[in-house]
């Protein structure tokens, strides 16, 4: 039975069934979805519009009780929802429950949000007048969101929207309708008036394009790839319609000749290669100084040689499939530039056969890479990554800051002085010392700078900035 669009209250056939596909076995099916016509994403608008003027001055503990109850019941059904997730997203069992708990511990932080939202009172220059601060709702909001992270990624965006007071119309990835349709058919269920919360799942072309160009949106939230979030920009700023983008990023993790080999090691191969490399956090250009690039080479090859990669429901992969046949073939065109461009392939690169038909293959780490290289200089999301030699720390951060990209960077390091110049002079949003670039908090900011964000940070009470517009009142006595 196909799974239908949520638009108004109501399920609602769309003008295409989609057949959902596991990545880690080709011939199963995990579900089929109706993928929504433009006409129909004109309808979920229109359905928010309607339903804003009510919802966006309603009760606040109501609404930070079904945000509460979105939460428990995700956190209830972790295992279930994790195992949707990876059936369809092919992330390992484990990482897909890990996220699962986190979309539902990120309702719960922003079903207490409702209640702490606040304002500012402050004294006017003129005498006998105060100023009150407010944050209002933003209005109607279109989140589009990626097919890597299905189900935490739409939850930091569906929270708090919902929590400050706005009407949604989500529009999920194509390649991972599932964990999204699971969350609406939850939202629904938790006692969200009609038109407050809507699911168009379908093309980017077709539904994403249509909430980019409307009038009827006041704020666009998009995480996908630079090449589509600015053309979203480009059509949504049209309208003068508030835009909050994140694009992804390359990486970059520092080793020092005084960082502890294990522990840059274990760092390096989670941030490269968990999760099959398809995170926008992850690390793949490897900087490493000279003193400890030979020993850092043999081990961190050593490490990716044994990763075990499988079905993602297998209890012992720690490397799933890549997400399709398109990411696959993407993934095998980096490494091949890489080799071609002079870079020695030291463990994996491989494709892989298994007792299913998958997009299994082995990661791939290359040494002897510059920086010039296309490998080094293009987001692969894939589990390819690039070793490049340096002599010293400044070369290391000259080159971590050298991207159009600036997400996340990190550093391993036992020095202070060199933590702690990093932390101030990377050129990127998130900085991580002596822990893996991916992997982040739900309760603090997420966001880059340069060619990986626009707009306000999402996650933790910063959410507000894109969630909400202020006013400013000034009150003379009556």
């Amino acid at each position: 039975m196909p799974h239908h669009n949520l638009i108004d209250g109501e399920w609602v056939a769309g003008g295409e069934q989609v057949a959902n596909i596991n990545p880690s076995d080709t011939s199963d099916v995990v579900g089929t979805y109706s993928f929504a016509t433009a006409a129909q994403t004109q309808d979920a608008i229109a359905a928010a519009r309607a339903a804003f003027p009510a919802w966006s001055v309603g009760n606040i503990q109501t609404r930070a009780e079904m945000l509460d109850r979105i939460g428990t019941e995700i956190l209830a059904r972790s295992r279930e929802l994790g195992q949707l997730l990876s059936r369809e997203e092919g992330k390992p069992l484990a990482e897909g429950i890990g996220e699962t708990v986190r979309a539902g511990n990120i309702f719960k932080f922003f079903a207490g949000e409702v209640l702490r939202s606040g304002g500012e009172s402050v004294p006017s220059v003129r005498p006998g007048i105060s100023v009150e601060i407010t944050r209002e709702p933003l209005g109607v909001v279109g989140l589009i969101t990626p097919w890597n992270f299905p189900i935490a990624i739409p939850a930091w965006k569906i929270a708090p929207a919902l929590a400050y007071g706005n009407c949604v119309v989500f529009k999920p990835a194509e390649l991972t309708p599932g964990s999204a349709w699971a969350l609406a058919d939850i939202i629904a269920r938790s006692g969200v008036p009609a038109g407050v919360f809507n699911l168009v799942m379908g093309r980017g072309d077709v539904v994403g394009a249509t909430l980019a160009a409307s009038p009827d949106i006041d704020g666009i939230s998009f995480t996908g790839s630079q090449g589509v979030g600015r053309r979203v920009a480009a059509q949504a700023v049209a309208n003068m319609t508030k835009v909050q983008l994140e694009m992804g990023g390359k990486n970059p993790q520092v080793i020092l000749d005084d960082a502890d080999l294990e522990t840059a090691v274990t760092l390096s191969l989670q941030s490269a290669f968990f999760s099959t490399g398809q995170r926008c956090t992850a690390a793949s250009r490897f900087i490493v100084t000279n003193g400890i690039h030979d020993r850092f080479v043999t081990a961190l090859a050593q490490r990716v040689q044994a990763l075990r990669v499988g079905h993602a429901l297998t209890g012992d992969t720690e490397i799933g499939p890549v997400v399709d046949q398109r990411q696959l073939d993407k993934n095998f065109e980096y490494a091949g530039s890489a080799a071609e461009e002079g870079a020695r392939l030291v463990a994996g690169g491989q494709r892989l056969e298994r007792a299913t038909h998958g997009f299994f293959m082995a990661p791939a780490l290359f040494a002897d890479t510059t920086p010039s290289m296309r490998l080094n200089r293009e987001e692969v999301f894939g589990p390819v990554a690039g070793i490049i030699r340096v002599r010293d720390y400044e070369e290391a951060l000259a080159l971590a800051n050298d991207t159009p990209f600036g997400l996340t960077a990190g550093i391993a390091t036992t020095s202070l002085k060199y933590a702690s110049h990093f932390r101030r002079h990377a050129q990127a949003g998130m900085v991580m010392v002596n822990v893996p670039t991916a992997g982040v908090d739900y309760h603090v900011p997420f966001g880059g700078r340069k060619g990986s964000s626009y707009g306000a940070r999402e996650q933790g009470r910063h959410a507000a900035d894109f969630y909400t517009t202020i006013k400013t009142a000034y009150i003379a006595p009556y």
